[in-house]
């Protein structure tokens, strides 16, 4: 289950042996399948499970949606201040149908009050990070296109980082349609934005300083002390639950961390335990 790099020990402390050990031990204690991928980027030490293991993406997918727009606004294809007409029709990819989300499965429910009325796609991609709203990135992805999320994310070298569609097209889903990711694509992609390099370094500032709003905070940032600023988005649906993003210390080191399951029995469990695991490799870094 556990991939061990070369380098052995970091610092005076916890080994990279025995903090892999650790891992295996809390994610072992759950029914499900779990994956990991970190990286800190002051020393370049990196530790992984099944980082290479795909996974539905649940609301990942809205962070390389996030870079899309970035990118696409950097070409001058698209401005922050645009605005998109709140409409709640879409159409699937598996057969050109059109279907509709119901606020009841969203997690942010405001803006099905506002049909008819437009938003800019700079409060729309507030929303789709910070609260997750499945409708903003829906709105966002008919904008943008899933295609041009799927390229950009081949350009970056990103190819297991895969936006395909929008959220709920049930059809899709049941054709095996589906968003996908790896803890070592996200791994990589929260990575070059951390050192500024995804689409430019105001860019990546811009992304970072919405991904620090994140109103979810029950995986990476739980057991992490006050001062400590997290980056980061997170996903769920039945059986699956997600974190992924850049962890910043007060002393101005970083890392990225993501967090990855399926199959999940005891969905309240395996969040604790991946929240256990954020901090035990808090203490890791800081060793």
């Amino acid at each position: 289950m556990v991939c061990l790099l070369p380098w052995a020990a970091h610092g005076q402390g916890l080994s990279a042996e025995a903090c892999l050990q650790k891992i295996d031990s809390i994610f072992g204690s759950q029914q499900g399948v779990f994956a990991l991928a970190f990286r800190d980027l002051s020393t370049g030490s990196e530790l992984f499970v099944r980082e290479h293991e795909a996974f539905h993406a649940a609301s990942t997918m809205k962070t390389p949606v996030l870079v899309e727009i970035y990118r696409q606004v950097a070409v001058g294809r698209l401005k922050l201040s645009d605005s998109l007409l709140l409409r709640n029709e879409f159409t699937s990819i598996a057969d050109s149908s059109t279907y509709q989300l119901d606020s009841v499965d969203d997690s942010e429910t405001a803006l099905y009050r506002h049909l008819g009325e437009r938003r800019t796609v700079s409060e729309l991609v507030y929303q789709m990070i910070t609260v997750s709203s499945n409708f903003a990135t829906n709105l966002l992805i008919d904008r943008i296109g899933a295609a041009s999320v799927v390229a950009t994310m081949h350009k970056m070298g990103l190819d297991e980082v895969h936006v395909v569609r929008g959220v709920e097209d049930n059809k899709a889903y049941q054709m095996g349609m589906n968003n996908t990711v790896t803890a070592a694509g996200l791994m990589g992609l929260f990575r070059s934005m951390a050192e500024r390099k995804l689409v430019s370094p105001a860019a990546s500032d811009s992304m970072i300083s919405i991904l620090l709003d994140q109103h979810f905070n029950d995986i990476i940032p739980a057991h992490l002390p006050a001062g400590v600023k997290v980056a980061h988005k997170t996903g769920w649906i039945k059986g699956i639950h997600h974190d992924s993003g850049i962890v910043f210390l007060p002393d101005g080191r970083k890392y990225v961390l993501v967090l990855l399951s399926k199959e999940v029995t005891d969905e309240a469990a395996a969040t604790s335990s991946m929240a256990a695991v954020s901090g035990l490799l808090y203490q890791y870094v800081i060793q």
